[in-house]
């Protein structure tokens, strides 16, 4: 008896093991977060082997807040996974009795297998598509997969996502759930797909920038919750400014600390940069459309490939530091926008026509010249008055702004677009006021100046309209009715004022010159920006009123003395005219002495 227990006891633990095994061999497919079918393990944890009874999946959005995501059931199936004690599930789930969750399902699968494909099933059976979707993501995917693989575009996963995505399958339904917030719970056994049905949801419509869709993700359903984020990046744009000073740069981080502000005169071309980032999952896109779309303000233009004829933009772009030869085009419109378009990043070719490979940490650069243009500002170049359009350019942030347009949708032809990014440019002007000693008032009109930056050549000259030029005729500044000229459009720096042309019967104090400097904090949020007063003005004493400036935004002003022409005696005049006039006298004196004397001496001879 006690030897037919025992052998009882051994035949029953038998059973058990068989059965055990006879479970782990019935698993075809064991499927995991990152769109993967692990193998099939023989390995068992601590606890008892349970088939679970549903699951909950948890799409952990962390950055935006208005995602819906939606779930399609592919197979159902029986999920067995170590159970100890009350939902305490863990170890390797475990799949058997597979079938397809609906017909609709079925056939949008089976039609994503390339039809070239021998390997395929030749029916219908659910057993036997997956034994083949697992040994295809094992081919695929050689090096393994895990929660953070992002699907290639054209894998047989991604081919499956994107037809049950495009299928039409019923909302709402036990195969197909929806969720605000990315929380899916009490959700049938089985094997799932996961993607993002829509972003920016409360928009009506939805706008769909600032956000991107997550490449597919399939997990298996049931057991241990699952909790995953989604498998995307949403791309970023910066702006940055180099300003002309010595060592200025675009600055030591463009995505942490871009320079946001530089300064310029008129004409002078200034350097630009735009920098964005791809998407993480760029790997998952076909076709992967990305456009800069710079918005400079009205009052500047950017250099061109040809300034005398061309139209178009003098680009330099580069991906990860290699420069770009072809892939993109460069515009810019009447609306005073430039766009650097790629209609597929993934296609640019490099120098002697190389490939640019894109991945998911590329960064993509554009590098630009803009100006201040004095043809579009001033009205009239030779006193330089401003369009009324442009208001008050002096100090004020001539702002530009980019965006950028990125595909957001691995599976249709969405694009997002991010937020805004600015960069500012300031230019500078002078007020300067011309008096007599005697008086201010009236200030004197028609002093014609020269105005002249430190270290440049003694024949460039600096006109009205802040403009430079080596024709010293066009470079007169003179005085209106009100003693002003004005100058729009400097850079920070030392200038040099000379007055050429005195006012009739004044003498000229500056011939010697003004020496003024503009200098300033550039203010890199884009407020208005006031030059220093301290140590601005260098002249002989006496010839700048109180030997200093004003400031006001963006301007200096201050005004020139010059002192009224001398009125000396005149020492020979006054002299020449009494001898004249003395030596008239005695004349006359003669002349009647002498025919006073002739008409005595008649008389004598009469007598």
């Amino acid at each position: 008896m006690e030897f037919e227990q025992k052998a009882e006891e051994k035949k029953m633990s038998m059973s058990k093991n068989i059965a055990r095994l006879a479970v782990t061999a019935g698993l075809t497919a064991a499927l995991s977060f990152g769109g993967v079918m692990a193998p099939v393990t023989m390995a068992f944890a601590d606890g008892t082997p349970t088939v679970a009874p549903d699951g909950n999946v948890k799409i952990d959005e962390k950055t935006y807040t208005d995602t819906t995501f939606k779930g399609i059931q592919i197979f159902k199936a029986k999920v067995t996974q170590d159970l100890e004690g009350v939902n305490n599930w863990n170890g390797v789930k475990t799949l058997s009795d597979i079938e397809w969750a609906s017909d609709v399902v079925r056939d949008a699968v089976i039609g994503a297998a390339d039809t070239n494909d021998v390997t395929k099933p030749s029916g219908n059976d659910a057993q036997k598509w997956a034994d083949w979707l697992k040994d295809k993501t094992e081919g695929e995917y050689k090096s393994g997969t895990d929660k953070t693989t992002k699907l290639d575009a054209g894998k047989t996963l991604d081919k499956i996502a994107k037809a049950l995505e495009d299928a039409n399958i019923t909302e709402g339904t036990d195969e197909c759930k929806t969720s605000p917030n990315g929380t899916f719970t009490g959700l049938n056994t089985g094997y799932w797909l996961f993607v993002t049905k829509d972003v920016n949801t409360s928009a009506n419509p939805p706008k769909r920038d600032t956000d991107a869709f997550t490449s597919p993700i399939f997990a298996v359903v049931g057991g241990s919750a699952e909790t995953i984020a989604p498998k995307k990046q949403v791309p970023t744009v910066t702006k940055a400014v180099r300003d002309d000073k010595d060592g200025s740069t675009f600055g030591t981080d463009v995505f942490k600390n871009p320079n946001m502000a530089a300064d310029s005169r008129m004409d002078q071309f200034i350097d630009y940069q735009l920098v964005g980032t791809v998407a993480g999952n760029i790997n998952t896109y076909s076709t992967y459309r990305y456009t800069f779309t710079d918005n400079l303000p009205k009052s500047m233009t950017p250099k061109f490939t040809d300034e005398a004829s061309s139209t178009t933009p003098a680009v330099t772009v580069m991906i990860d530091g290699k420069k770009v030869i072809s892939g993109y085009t460069a515009t810019f419109d009447g609306n005073n926008v430039l766009k650097v378009d790629f209609g597929n990043l993934k296609v640019c070719k490099g120098e002697n026509n190389s490939d640019i490979a894109v991945t998911g940490n590329s960064t993509v650069t554009v590098e630009y010249q803009a100006k201040l243009d004095p043809a579009k500002i001033f009205e009239n170049s030779k006193d330089g008055k401003i369009n009324p359009t442009f208001g008050d350019l002096v100090g004020k942030p001539q702002k530009n702004t980019v965006t950028l347009t990125y595909s957001n949708n691995p599976h249709a032809d969405d694009t997002g677009t991010t937020v805004e990014h600015p960069a500012y440019d300031y230019t500078y002007g002078i007020d300067v006021t011309k008096v007599g000693s005697e008086t201010e008032n009236p200030p004197l009109a028609g002093v014609v100046f020269t105005l002249q930056e430190r270290g440049d050549a003694d024949g460039t000259f600096i006109m009205a309209n802040g403009v430079k030029t080596t024709d010293k005729g066009k470079a007169k500044l003179t005085t209106d009715a009100n003693g002003k000229i004005n100058v729009v459009g400097l850079d920070e720096g030392t200038y040099i004022l000379k007055e050429v042309t005195p006012a009739p019967g004044y003498n000229n104090s500056a011939a010697s010159g003004v020496t003024f400097t503009i200098t300033r904090d550039l203010n890199q949020t884009g407020g208005d920006i006031k030059p220093s007063t301290e140590s601005v003005i260098e002249a002989t004493d006496g010839v700048v009123k109180d030997n200093k400036a004003t400031a006001t935004t963006g301007k200096l002003s201050f005004t020139i003395v010059d002192k009224k022409g001398s009125g000396l005696p005149l020492t020979g005049l006054n002299g020449v005219t009494f001898t004249w006039i003395a030596g008239g006298a005695v004349l006359c004196i003669g002349v009647a002495h002498l025919i006073r004397s002739r008409k005595q001496a008649e008389e004598s001879e009469q007598e």
